[in-house]
């Protein structure tokens, strides 16, 4: 098998099991669907709003290929160089010939210095492509990606290769997260790209998963994060809108609540406070009210659950 260079290595990591990683039953079945699709040759696409986890779930779905992880985070300004490679520079090699004392011959050759990118050095390699948040590029700089996971070959530039392809590395796979259409900074992918990967869509937790999050990301006791998590859930069951708080906001106030050394309850004025800063921040965006009205609603909430 070939061997990585250096310029290659720089954008490659080995993914590991996070030691935190909250693997109840509803996110173990995720993952085990993922890894049989991936052992089928099927590139896996976790979608769905945003502080759902599916960075983190993709992360550790990747971990469990056991093999080195190229992580692409999608970008409006990129093209299809930034994925397959481009022309970088140029290298300069200089031959002085004085093997006889009266003659000095002198060669000079000046040519492109092609390097490889992310997804050539995956394909070439078989590493696992995570490509995070891939519908904040551009559709046409995707455009690549369909031949690669259909018929498994790489099209490459005339300037990287005569033959113009590449067979993809039969241990070569592919994970993508991607949030609604809806969001801001966000293209509807192809379809033709879609229809090439197996679509688990990801939506809030259960309670009982959320709670175990909570407690475990941010250190609070269990009926702490019963509290929080029933505050979570009773306002987004309040507002049905896709962007309202997620378990990422439970965790926000957890952390708080740990660091304080309060206890959530509507009688504490500094949870109270604590609880309007993160829940606020999570809807406001979402929300066509007053600032005045989502106060309302979430004090109203915390007298609810609290």
């Amino acid at each position: 098998m070939a061997v990585a260079t250096v310029e290659e290595i720089q954008p490659i990591m080995l993914a590991k099991e996070q030691p935190n990683f909250v693997l109840t039953p509803e996110v173990k079945d995720k993952v085990q669907r993922a890894a049989l699709y991936m052992q089928a040759r099927y590139p896996v696409h976790f979608s769905g709003p945003a502080g759902t986890g599916k960075s983190t779930l993709a992360m550790y779905t990747a971990a469990q290929l056991g093999q080195p992880v190229v992580l692409i985070h999608g970008e409006e300004e990129f093209s299809a160089s930034d994925l397959v490679g481009g022309e970088f520079g140029f290298r300069r090699k200089k031959v002085i010939d004085n093997f006889i004392h009266s003659v000095m011959k002198t060669e000079e050759e000046v040519s492109a210095r092609w390097i490889d990118s992310r997804l050539t050095v995956a394909c070439k390699h078989g590493f696992t492509l995570l490509y995070d948040e891939f519908t904040r590029s551009r559709p046409q700089a995707n455009n690549v990606l369909l031949s690669v996971l259909e018929e498994h070959i790489l099209d490459l530039p005339s300037a990287r290769s005569t033959e113009g392809y590449m067979k993809v590395h039969p241990n070569f796979a592919a994970i993508f997260t991607s949030n609604p259409v809806e969001y801001a900074g966000a293209y509807r992918a192809q379809d033709a790209l879609i229809d090439r990967m197996i679509t688990i869509k990801l939506d809030h937790y259960d309670r009982q998963t959320e709670i175990q999050i909570t407690m475990v990301k941010s250190g609070v006791s269990r009926e702490e994060a019963e509290t929080i998590v029933d505050i979570v859930r009773s306002l987004r069951k309040a507002k049905s809108d896709h962007t309202t708080p997620t378990v990422r906001a439970a965790v926000m106030l957890g952390k708080v609540v740990k660091l304080s050394g309060i206890k959530p309850g509507s009688k504490d004025g500094d949870f109270t406070k604590f609880a309007l800063d993160i829940l606020d921040s999570e809807i406001s965006t979402s929300m066509q009210q007053k600032n005045g009205e989502l106060q309302a609603m979430i004090r109203g909430v915390l007298k609810e659950v609290c």
